[in-house]
């Protein structure tokens, strides 16, 4: 793939290419970090330049692009250090999960909640509220027990439930709009051996199935389904896989290695790229070999310790594309009905859709889990052109409004297709966010491409909204 012309930054959509001010690149040290971010920001107010705060940059929306302004490089800011009895990790927002995973296991602890891969930033999954494939739980601002945010005016404040209480519903999955997260403490959990398991079913009975074998169950402790997504019984059927506790002793847990069987997954992924044949050949060896070739049992952090790159599409002309959509468990079959038409109409080449409980998220503001929900995570591959462009975002406008006349939603960290009328009829509670990011940045320093899109059309409408005093979430 070719690199990002110099003078401008893009995100893993590679769509996203815009020209900015300043790539600037936080120092290692908190004490040179602090200072020279307080003088960052400083110049940045008085230049009028955005600033904008990006770490593995996989969001695909320009959630981590201030146009014409400076985007901060949280990469370097990599620390972390454990609690005596190991139960809190304090870790600075630029590592990486892949650095995270391995630190812990040495102390044969395992993270909480995280995504399906390790390639993300902690100070990015938090913004943007990630939800992980551990069952029976809400997104990953519930094992947050406080973090730091450097603000607008150059204070840092300390952020938890009980401290700025407010902030800390805002910022997580607020994509950097209130300041800049230094370092999380976060709930850890203990690494364990985990014995696989497999259900094929056809994709009505998946709620039900998930309630059994998931909900119901005290052991099941990370669990997903996978689409069958073949021209022929095209969404129609599944797999459910589930990990559950075992009484394998901890002690004889393995190191982290990378799986023999990397160069073969990577190879049967990308070979179902445009290939009908290369899909049911991947569907194939998921159904009939699945536990033969992964093995009856895995440790949590084997299977947290992922690289994105794995799957990874490395052509020029085209790109992967991932979607969400969240929807209650009761319109799940609903949902797939509309999907089923949708997407061939289109034309799109939908590779992959992977199915996550996510437990009701109570406490950040622009919560898109108001009550427990099915999440289907689908990706894409996508022509880099203006046609294959235009094919996608009308595909997508016709899955968001199906999620939406459901009870459902969609998730915002991906391309900014939704309209405004369907961004607000998903997340109502918009104008007032807007209103409180004017009350603590009123100068609209921290700010990006979702901001610009969505968010700034508000601003008219928050001068009018008022400003909440709540200190719970919204």
């Amino acid at each position: 793939m070719r690199p990002v012309p110099a003078g401008q930054t893009d995100d893993a959509s590679r769509l996203n290419a815009v020209p900015v001010d300043e790539l600037w690149a936080i120092p290692e040290s908190p004490r040179d970090a602090e200072q020279e971010l307080a003088a960052l920001l400083n110049r940045a107010r008085q230049d009028q330049l955005p600033v904008s705060i990006s770490g593995a940059r996989h969001s695909m929306g320009g959630h981590t692009i201030a146009p014409g302004g400076i985007v901060i490089n949280m990469l370097p800011f990599r620390g972390m250090s454990l609690d005596e009895d190991g139960a809190v990790l304090t870790v600075q927002a630029g590592a990486l999960w892949s650095d995270v995973i391995p630190f812990l296991d040495r102390h044969g602890r395992s993270v909480a909640i995280m995504q399906s891969d390790s390639s993300f930033s902690v100070g990015g999954s938090l913004s943007v509220n990630v939800h992980g494939w551990q069952a029976n739980r809400p997104p990953i601002s519930s094992s947050v027990k406080a973090f730091s945010l450097l603000m607008a005016d150059g204070r840092i404040v300390r952020c938890s439930r009980k401290e700025n209480s407010q902030l800390f519903n805002l910022v997580l999955g607020g994509y950097g709009l209130f300041g800049i997260i230094l370092e999380a403490e976060l709930w850890t959990v203990p690494n364990e051996w985990y014995e696989v398991s497999r259900y094929s079913m056809p994709a009505e009975r998946f709620s039900r199935a998930y309630q059994e074998h998931v909900r119901e169950d005290e052991a099941a402790e990370m669990a997903f389904g996978r689409l069958r997504v073949t021209e022929s019984g095209f969404l129609e059927d599944m797999i459910l896989t589930v990990y559950r506790t075992t009484d394998q002793k901890t002690d004889s847990l393995p190191p982290l290695t990378a799986s023999n069987l990397d160069p073969l997954r990577r190879t049967v992924f990308r070979g179902s790229v445009g290939s009908d044949y290369g899909k049911r050949l991947r569907w194939t060896l998921e159904t009939r070999l699945g536990e033969k070739l992964g093995g009856r049992f895995v440790a949590r952090n084997q299977l947290l310790d992922t690289d994105v790159s794995l799957f990874t599409n490395r052509k020029e002309e085209q790109t992967d594309i991932l979607h969400e959509y969240f929807v209650p468990s009761n319109q799940f079959a609903a949902f797939l009905v509309h999907a089923r038409d949708i997407i061939p109409r289109h034309g799109l080449d939908l590779l992959n859709v992977t199915v996550r409980d996510v437990q009701q998220d109570t406490e950040t503001f622009m919560s898109y889990a108001d009550q427990d929900m099915l999440a289907l995570v689908m990706l894409f591959s996508q022509a880099r052109t203006e046609a294959g462009e235009e094919s996608m975002r009308d595909m997508t406008r016709e899955l968001i409004d199906a999620s939406l006349d459901l009870g459902g939603r969609y998730y915002l960290p991906y391309r900014p297709h939704a309209t405004l009328d369907q961004f607000l009829q998903a997340y109502p509670q918009a104008t007032e966010f807007v209103a409180l990011k004017r009350a603590h940045d009123p100068g609209e320093l921290f700010t990006n491409q979702f901001y610009d899109k969505y968010l700034s059309h508000l601003n008219m409408a928050a001068e009018e909204a008022p400003v909440s005093n709540r200190e719970s979430g919204h």
